[in-house]
């Protein structure tokens, strides 16, 4: 019987078994928790915050426009900076970057629940935003470098996927308890017991990866965040001020510019950020991309749903994470599913492209929410979503690896997690641009009118999926088997 698994050369250096641990399957299980349980701080944190937004505002003075900067100031830093992070794991070595992500996130969690006016906390966000930066290339990094074996290597992307996929809604479940039971602050503070325990284990448990000897690009680094930065922004502020405000043309057409520059560069570059061989190879870069805009289509349904069962269903903020429940759960079992059974039986592709379309219907079946739908509708909804997400990313994280060196591991890993990111943010500034415009033309109720540019937003997300649809299915290769 065969199993997905990716091409992969032989880990740098071996990990050491620390004392004490009775086999390398034991080491390598505690290496997993420690990079899944950093992954999910990282990916926490993209949402956690949304059931709180209402207190933030209350508690420290924000306008309506400042608030969306909450979300933003994380994501900006996180996804303008995955590139240096990564880079950065690949030249000073894996685990001192990781680790060094780790304090930074942590240390900012704390500040950030201290805080005390908007600015504050919007500094505090930026620097969680730098630490995830740096922490989450290497996590994925180490875990291909830990797990060579084909079939051990796809269930643990498996289980980083569904935490990846899954970490999202988790955030909304877990913000809403505590927003409600505790206090706004506690969506911050929540990070730092955990990221203490992740640095007190990862010295312990961590392997190291031979530092690479070269220079940082810091010209390719700078214009790729910068690039990246505005791209985001000019989204950004194309949904709040529309997409012919001055600032807005001027972010997208720098942020173009940038990145032109960023590509002329790393041509050029000894020691490029971004090694350009790695988008030579047409089946990865589409699954990047098609990951992407999975991820948009994801984060919108978060933005969008939340506030739909807050608005319209007049759900509490502690229902309405509960409310997300099924997904996270559905996600983490039918990746496991995919990872230990189907993979073995279905082709890649066919997964991916099973799963791409399962999740398009449930954009669709969302389109017809309305002012009287039962949570049945939104159940259904949400089943559909995680099914797909959970059949289709497994095996679109091992295509994006598929076949990289070792020495491009760092690399091709921060790539992974910048479509990841960018798609998100991207994504959901797109669908409330679409959904501002339909909501503008509804008239009657305000009810109606939002739920004109909701249903809107989720035929939006739909027509994301159908695009993944057709890259996968005219670029993506299943990733090579092993007997």
């Amino acid at each position: 019987m065969s199993s997905l698994a990716p091409e992969i050369s032989p880990p740098l250096t071996a990990p050491t078994r620390p004392r004490g641990l009775t086999g390398r399957v034991s080491h390598q299980n505690l290496v997993l928790a420690v990079i899944l349980t950093s992954q999910l701080m990282v990916v926490l944190d993209a949402t956690i915050v949304n059931v709180a937004l209402p207190k933030m505002q209350a508690a420290l003075g924000f306008s309506p426009a400042g608030l969306s900067w909450v979300l933003n100031a994380y994501t900006l830093t996180f996804g303008g900076l995955l590139l240096l992070g990564a880079r950065a794991g690949d030249l000073l070595g894996r685990r001192k970057t990781f680790m060094a992500g780790i304090v930074v996130f942590t240390f900012a969690s704390l500040v950030g629940g201290f805080a005390t006016s908007s600015g504050f906390l919007l500094a505090a966000r930026a620097l969680q935003g730098i630490g995830g930066a740096l922490a989450a290339p290497s996590s994925l990094a180490l875990l291909t470098t830990m797990f060579s074996d084909g079939k051990a290597r796809m269930r643990a992307l498996a289980l980083f996927t569904a935490v990846s996929v899954s970490g999202g809604a988790l955030g909304l479940i877990l913000g809403g308890m505590l927003t409600q039971w505790a206090s706004w602050r506690w969506v911050m503070f929540v990070n730092v017991p955990i990221g203490v325990v992740v640095v007190l284990a990862g010295r312990a448990l961590l392997p190291e990866t031979d530092p690479h000897p070269g220079r940082f690009d810091v010209l390719g680094a700078l214009t790729s965040t910068l690039g990246m930065g505005l791209l985001v922004y000019g989204f950004v502020r194309a949904a709040s001020d529309g997409w012919s405000d001055v600032w807005t043309v001027m972010s997208f057409v720098i942020g173009a510019l940038l990145l032109a520059a960023f590509v002329a560069v790393e041509l050029r570059a000894e020691e490029p950020i971004t090694p350009l061989r790695l988008l030579a190879d047409r089946s990865r870069t589409s699954a990047n991309v098609a990951r992407g805009l999975l991820f948009a289509g994801m984060f919108g349904m978060f933005f969008f749903l939340t506030q739909y069962l807050q608005d319209v269903l007049h759900y509490s903020s502690l229902k309405t994470g509960f409310a997300f429940l099924p997904m996270p759960t559905t996600v983490f079992l039918v990746s496991q599913l995919t990872s230990r059974s189907l993979s073995e039986r279905v082709p890649g592709r066919v997964l991916m492209l099973g799963g791409v379309g399962l999740a398009a219907t449930g954009f669709l079946l969302a389109s017809g929410l309305g002012e009287h739908s039962s949570y049945l509708h939104v159940f259904g909804c949400l089943i559909l979503f995680a099914i797909g997400n959970g059949m289709s990313f497994v095996p679109l994280t091992s295509a994006a690896l598929a076949g990289v060196p070792q020495r491009d591991a760092g690399a091709a890993s921060g790539l992974v997690n910048v479509t990841q990111q960018l798609g998100g943010a991207l994504g959901v500034a797109v669908l409330v641009t679409v959904a501002g415009s339909a909501t503008k033309h509804a008239g009657g109720t305000a009810v109606h009118a939002f739920l004109v540019g909701v249903t809107h937003a989720f035929a939006g997300s739909a027509v994301f999926l159908a695009a993944a649809f057709v890259l996968v299915a005219a670029l993506v290769r299943s990733p090579k088997t092993t007997h």
